[in-house]
């Protein structure tokens, strides 16, 4: 369901200028479960709230606009997990590979060592740092090893770790598009939830400024137009606050 009223609102959402688009200001999960609880709670008020000016086609949107929010936190979610997983992946694994890369430029300096020109090329690869260049290097040394390999067998090298040193290189080179390709802030899924969220709001916070001024004076109807987290956030602030001033 939540899918199908994304792909409604889809057209709405891309046309929202991104520089309009702030990252939510309260907690995704807790906004989308307000929305809701608000769209039950609005529902016998009609009459007084359409008098206040609200347009009840507001209303009847919130459903559509709280489902493709509902499915854009869902994607993006999903996504910021994968990265998070790939970091994670990338700090166990990541040492291992920059011990392969500086024993195998130790064993081919060695090896390499009375000829001019192989000596030159893993002087070459040995320059640099970071990252990218531990991955070009592990595959560098590969083929230079799988070129030359006699030398390395002269010092009783184990051939099998030009192989490894390929396959760690092609590995850790997804690993690291994974871990550091998607930076949250670029993330096209972080952007289209971001709005998502924004126009959810806007109904949100429309239906509650009218809810508002058509119940100031009935507090039992007047609470169901005010966000739970906001109210109690304030309160803890507050408590918070007076429990610093009196420890001044």
């Amino acid at each position: 369901m939540s899918k199908a009223q994304f792909d409604q609102l889809l057209p709405t959402l891309e046309k929202i200028p991104e520089k309009q688009v702030s990252y939510p200001n309260i907690p995704v999960d807790v906004a989308l479960q307000e929305s809701e609880d608000l769209l039950v709670w609005c529902q016998s008020d009609k009459e007084k709230l359409t008098q206040s000016g609200l347009d009840w086609l507001i209303v009847k949107d919130l459903p559509v606009r709280t489902g493709a929010c509902r499915y854009c936190q869902s994607q993006w979610q999903k996504d910021y997990r994968s990265v998070e997983e790939a970091q994670k992946e990338w700090a166990l694994k990541s040492p291992d590979a920059y011990v392969l890369r500086n024993d195998m430029i130790h064993h081919f300096l060695h090896a390499y060592y009375k000829m001019p020109d192989l000596y030159a090329r893993t002087q070459k690869i040995a320059e640099g740092s970071g990252h990218a260049d531990m991955i070009q290097d592990l595959s560098d040394i590969a083929a230079l090893g799988k070129a030359n390999p006699q030398p390395l067998v002269a010092i009783n090298i184990d051939l099998s770790l030009l192989d490894k040193s390929e396959t760690t290189s092609t590995e850790m080179a997804v690993l690291l598009a994974n871990s550091n390709g998607k930076k949250m802030e670029d993330n096209k899924l972080r952007l289209l939830r971001d709005k998502a969220f924004m126009h959810m709001k806007e109904a949100v916070d429309e239906i509650r400024r009218c809810g508002q001024y058509a119940f100031w004076k009935d507090e039992q109807r007047h609470k169901g137009y005010i966000s739970k987290y906001n109210k109690s956030r304030k309160s803890g602030k507050t408590k918070t606050e007076q429990s610093t001033e009196g420890t001044k």
